[in-house]
């Protein structure tokens, strides 16, 4: 089975983050997306993160009625901060029938030299790249193991919609409505 991980704080989960993993499950050589939610990015400050709990249930709910797609805590048991390496390496070990992609946006490929260990990410595993607006191609992207997807380009931020909530704005169709509720009723983000 090829799964490609779609890594993420996920901090509210939103529609652009559906339509990306839907349309990686469904328009490439992967069988299914698995949404990875991130207990701490170590290039983000945590204090601004909702916790896990809360997130891992939100994506739950989105993708609850999608067969093409997957969530994934296997970091919340993990040492934090969080590196793709090593939550790679481990899920390897637990599926070793199993390819798993990493699914990344344009704009991080400048930092991903950057990354623990990115060496043995390009030596072990493929890296779909997706676009992003106001990406910069670097030198990275001559790598064999990346490989650019033409997904489409939605301008969607989890900043944005809770800067919305903060000023009581709506954010109806940027998130599933389930999530909507779920963020109302235990009124989060405010």
């Amino acid at each position: 089975m090829k799964v490609g991980l779609l890594f993420g704080s996920f901090n509210p989960i939103h529609i652009g983050h559906l339509i990306l993993a839907n349309f990686m499950a469904t328009n490439t050589d992967l069988d299914t997306v698995w949404l990875v939610v991130s207990p701490q990015n170590p290039f983000k400050p945590s204090k601004t993160l909702l916790h896990e709990f809360d997130r891992l249930h939100m994506v739950s709910l989105a993708i609850a009625d999608n067969p093409n797609l997957g969530v994934s805590n296997i970091e919340f048991s993990m040492p934090r901060p969080s590196y793709t390496i090593d939550t790679l390496t481990y899920l390897q070990e637990k599926y070793p029938s199993y390819e798993f992609v990493l699914i990344m946006g344009e704009d991080n490929l400048p930092l991903f030299p950057k990354w623990k260990n990115y060496e043995s990410i390009l030596a072990y595993h493929k890296v779909y790249v997706y676009p992003r607006s106001g990406s910069v191609t670097t030198e990275v992207t001559e790598i064999p193991n990346i490989t650019f997807v033409k997904a489409p380009v939605l301008d969607i931020s989890a900043t944005f919609i809770r800067k919305c909530i903060q000023e009581e704005k709506s954010i109806k169709y940027l998130v599933p409505d389930e999530v909507a509720e779920y963020i109302a009723v235990h009124k989060l983000y405010q």
